[in-house]
């Protein structure tokens, strides 16, 4: 054999790989900044990312539905899509590749398999751009912040307008507020820009304008003197918990709707693709997203349930401390949490057992719940011991939860990792509110109890699913192929 032969034939293949990357790469800037249609692969985000992060999620997708899926596949399609007069959209470009390349595809080229995939595209209504405000600036808001600055595009579906904090509002606090959403020590730099505006006490975020209001009350705001109407309020602050508290908000003149990041009494809490539907935005005024935990076990939760059914189990989630825990060890309210957060593992409560059945209300009194915060600043992981109705082995859980990462009403929800050395800083980042961990899953001899594993990046999985459950209330969700 010829090892330099076959070297340089491989630094060859290499480079023009990384070429169609580069390719791929504008396409997909010129689909979301001029026709406001995103392209994602297999769930995961393509807008901002470099060649190498590129091509690592080609072998992700390729690895996931066990078929090559290239990078020259997926510029072939992706220049079908541009070559179509299509309106704001979400398109899988991993789904479709994949589809595509299927034994018996009767299309003739790309462009007319593409045209035949989205045909109900064109049927969609145009959706009307929607105000949101951040009540509050804290972990959540910030991310939730950055995500939609950074995927604003033409500005189609939500426009951050305004932050809410309480206080004043001068140069050192607009200085320190800016850093904040800058520079994140678990998230990293964002990838935006971020100034200020001290005459007009704002951020200027990506160059466009977000208000800082300084309020101790929702009532004391006007909007519309910011030019804001009928605004999406998301509360950050946990401060307002329940009906009463939360409708203080619709009383701001501009607002129109309420979504708290917390769990909330007597208002519907959600988790964005198992019971969304249930509650129509426009007789709901007041939503809840329920928490991170919530979010993170109750998709998998439903695939189980709707497969195998559950008599009952228990949850233990192993959480990343967080800032209502002392640093060093110092009076708190609540047993255990004022020991030092970075240098204890610490058993504390979660309502995330009893709160699945808000959604899932089938699973009323089956789960037991508890918590461990571990001395790491983010990134969690439940564990849930189930018992079935239905025998059932380790391949068929696994295959279940791959069909429900693949396809159907939780494939934003579920992602499914393959990964034999998965820790928990490797989810870091994840816009998925649950990865399943597919080399975890213990199944019994006797078939009847499932151990799963679900690992949850418990502040930016839960920051999408506040997204997505937004966009659900202001109506702005675009056309999607998944």
């Amino acid at each position: 054999m010829n090892f330099n032969k076959v070297y340089e034939k491989e630094l060859s293949f290499q480079a023009n790989r990384r070429k169609a990357s580069v390719e791929f790469i504008n396409i997909v800037s010129h689909l979301w900044y001029d026709k406001s249609i995103e392209l994602v692969i297999f769930r995961n985000q393509l807008i901002n990312l470099n060649v190498s992060d590129i091509l690592d999620l080609h072998e992700y997708a390729g690895e996931f539905v066990e078929k090559p899926i290239s990078i020259f596949d997926s510029v072939e399609i992706a220049k079908a899509i541009q070559g179509l007069n299509l309106p704001p959209a979400k398109l899988d470009i991993g789904k479709l590749t994949y589809e595509y390349h299927l034994d018996g595809q009767p299309h003739a080229n790309a462009m007319a398999f593409v045209s035949d995939k989205l045909r109900d595209a064109k049927e969609t209504e145009v959706v009307k751009p929607k105000d949101v405000v951040l009540y509050g600036f804290g972990r959540i808001g910030r991310l939730v912040a950055r995500e939609l600055m950074t995927r604003t595009g033409k500005g189609n579906q939500l426009r951050l307008r305004a932050v809410v904090t309480r206080g004043k509002v001068d140069r050192m606090v607009l200085e320190k507020r800016a850093s904040l959403l800058k520079s994140d020590s678990v998230h990293g730099s964002f990838s935006g820009t971020v100034g200020i505006d001290e005459k007009n006490s704002a951020l200027i975020i990506n160059g466009t304008t977000v208000h800082m209001i300084s309020a101790n009350q929702p009532e004391d705001i006007d909007y519309t003197k910011f030019g804001i109407k009928d605004a999406l309020i998301i509360d950050n602050t946990g401060a307002f918990r329940d009906k009463e508290a939360l409708s203080r908000h619709l009383s701001s003149k501009g607002a129109a709707k309420v979504l708290l990041t917390a769990p909330g009494k007597e208002v519907p809490n959600i988790v964005h693709g198992v019971n969304h539907k249930e509650y129509h935005p426009d007789t709901t005024n007041i939503f809840s997203a329920a928490s991170c935990t919530t979010n993170a076990i109750t998709p998998v939760l439903k695939a189980i349930q709707d497969s195998l059914g559950v008599t009952h189990g228990h949850l233990e989630t192993i959480h990343a401390y967080t800032n209502d825990q002392n640093l060093v060890d110092n009076m708190h309210s609540k047993y255990r949490r004022g020991r030092a957060a970075a240098l204890n593992m610490v058993i504390t409560e979660t309502g995330a057992g009893q709160a699945v059945a808000k959604a899932l209300p089938v699973f009323e009194g089956k789960l037991t719940s508890n918590a461990i915060r571990v001395p790491v600043p983010n990134g969690s992981l439940a564990i849930l011991n189930l018992e079935v109705e239905k025998k059932t082995n380790l391949k068929k859980v696994n295959h279940l939860m791959k069909q429900a990462a693949l396809q159907g009403e939780l494939v934003e929800q579920i992602q499914y990792s393959m990964d034999n050395e998965l820790v928990s800083t490797d989810i870091i980042g994840s816009s998925a509110p649950a990865i399943y961990d597919s080399n975890a899953t213990i199944v019994s001899a006797n078939g009847k109890n499932v151990i799963l594993y679900i690992w949850y990046d418990n502040e930016y999985g839960y920051s999408h699913q506040v997204i997505r459950l937004a966009k659900y209330i202001a109506k702005v969700r675009r056309y999607t192929y998944y």
